[in-house]
């Protein structure tokens, strides 16, 4: 998954390095929406990127290093992208995109928010299933980029959508592969939260409550 989200943002943020609005894959009105817009992709990108490390057993067992990278997830990256979501969606005009992309970002404060609460109040196991949320909602941004050509391929078929012109039809398309991608991903991983072993629920417990150097020693 980490592999992934690098691949993904490098991709995604490329254009976007030049700050050129020339450049930008999304159409822009003014400056302002070009800013807005750019600070809602870099910092998704950090979430994207510092996401994974958090479910990696050798950096939760450094406690001090999983609070880092937990933190910095939280306040550099799900935090101000997720406020900078509510106007690209408002400005995009798509209702289903508004809808999708503001619920969206509700959800990924509110899960944040609560993962950092059971954080602090000593509920690893909360805190790991509403990280695991937060996490699925960031991941939207790989999820609806792959569901918008399958849903286009699924199309011709059907013949609404001819194989040559699905680059054409794609802007058409992502507004639905925004909403969809992360209602799967919340589906997804509520099935691992309840299908996960106990067993592997006590093992994390384990692992975080002794600490890195008795987690080294096992």
């Amino acid at each position: 998954m980490f592999v992934v989200a690098v691949i993904f943002t490098l991709v995604l943020t490329y254009p976007y390095l030049s700050l050129d609005m020339a450049d930008s894959r999304t159409q822009v009105r003014d400056g302002t929406h070009y800013v807005v817009l750019v600070v809602h992709i870099f910092t998704a990108a950090v979430a994207l990127v510092l996401g994974p490390l958090q479910f990696i057993p050798k950096i939760r067992a450094r406690r001090r290093v999983h609070r880092t990278i937990g933190r910095s997830y939280l306040l550099a990256g799900v935090l101000p992208s997720a406020l900078a979501t509510v106007p690209v969606a408002l400005w995009s005009g798509r209702l289903l995109t508004q809808a999708g992309l503001i619920t969206a970002a509700v959800l990924w404060l509110t899960t944040g928010g609560l993962a950092y609460r059971a954080a602090r109040r000593g509920d690893v196991t909360s805190h790991r299933a509403w990280m695991m949320r937060n996490y699925a909602l960031t991941f939207l941004a790989v999820t609806s980029r792959i569901l918008v050509p399958l849903l286009l391929l699924a199309q011709i078929p059907l013949g609404r959508v001819e194989a040559g012109s699905i680059g054409a039809q794609a802007p058409s398309m992502i507004p639905l592969g925004q909403t969809l991608g992360w209602i799967i991903n919340l589906i997804v991983v509520e099935i691992i939260i309840k299908r996960a072993p106990e067993r592997r629920r006590q093992r994390f417990v384990a692992a975080t409550a002794t600490g890195p150097s008795q987690t080294v020693d096992k």
